[in-house]
């Protein structure tokens, strides 16, 4: 759990980070592009990348360790981050109920991490790894779907596949037994990482381009978390501690609901005169 709150914070300190490089970039001309080529000369979008390649490794960690209920909340958690250090470095003020909805993430993930067990110790069926895949690829076809519409459709049905996408990583980390070369490239759960988490970063940069953050992010949200924990439950055997599953229920929708709240935070937000950010739960560095 240690590690999952490990990488929340860094997925959620990498945005502000990013956020501050893409505003320093902006205002030269130029396309996303230029834009994007600009930012990464600039240290604090270095120091972003790093974040979020060391909150990746705290992710994997802590999915091999915990259910995967209780990562996709504290991951989801990192809006809450965000959120936190935007108002200390950007001075974004934050309303009296965003700041509720940040004590009630933080009161979530410490009713899960009272109620978590240990992470299940089933593979899961045989067509497991091939669903995923099909999964991943049919995120694409959401894409292409989701891209002929506009306005908060377009934003709410890219965002929620971005989330099945990043649902997808997060369980074919766990059915990823050996890093064996010949092993790990026969096994199509390696595939169905690599090909949804690339389907969900281009998804939630295309609806963060031309529609609402806010929406696109509660898709996203609500994708990566409720499929993930429903399939940790019914076959990889995730479970909580004895007696404790209502808990566990009552702390996993309490954080993601407080997520929710936060979910304007899914691209860090604008300090007066500023620029949109890009990140993992932003515009796209995954």
């Amino acid at each position: 759990m240690v590690c999952a709150l490990g990488a929340a914070v860094c997925f959620g300190t990498a945005t502000v980070f990013q956020a501050v490089a893409a505003r320093a970039a902006g205002g030269q001309g130029g396309g996303e592009a230029a834009l994007l080529l600009r930012a990464v000369r600039q240290w604090r979008y270095a120091v972003g990348l790093a974040l979020d390649g060391l909150g990746f490794v705290f992710q994997i960690l802590a999915l091999r360790s915990v259910p995967i209920y209780a990562v996709g909340a504290a991951l989801a958690a990192s809006l809450a981050v965000t959120a936190v250090v935007a108002a200390r470095l950007l001075r974004v003020r934050l309303s009296g109920p965003e700041w509720t909805a940040v004590g009630v993430v933080c009161a979530g993930l410490a009713l899960l991490g009272l109620a978590s067990g240990a992470e299940g110790d089933r593979h899961g069926p045989a067509w497991l790894p091939y669903a995923l895949l099909a999964t991943a690829a049919g995120v694409l076809l959401l894409g292409a779907v989701g891209g002929r519409l506009s306005g908060r459709p377009r934003a709410l049905l890219l965002g929620l596949g971005a989330g099945f996408g990043f649902g997808v990583v997060e369980v074919a980390v766990r059915l990823i037994d050996s890093l064996h070369p010949y092993a790990l490239l026969t096994d199509p759960s390696l595939y169905a990482l690599l090909l949804g988490g690339g389907a969900a970063f281009l998804l939630l940069t295309s609806a963060l381009q031309r529609g609402s953050v806010t929406t696109a992010t509660a898709g996203m949200v609500l994708g990566e978390t409720l499929g993930p924990a429903a399939v940790g439950v019914l076959w990889l055997g995730d479970r909580t501690r004895a007696g404790l599953g209502p808990l566990a229920v009552l702390g996993f929708v309490v954080a993601v609901a407080g997520a929710l709240a936060l979910a304007r935070f899914g691209e860090a937000p604008e300090a007066a005169g500023g620029g949109p950010a890009t990140d993992r739960e932003g515009a796209g560095v995954g």
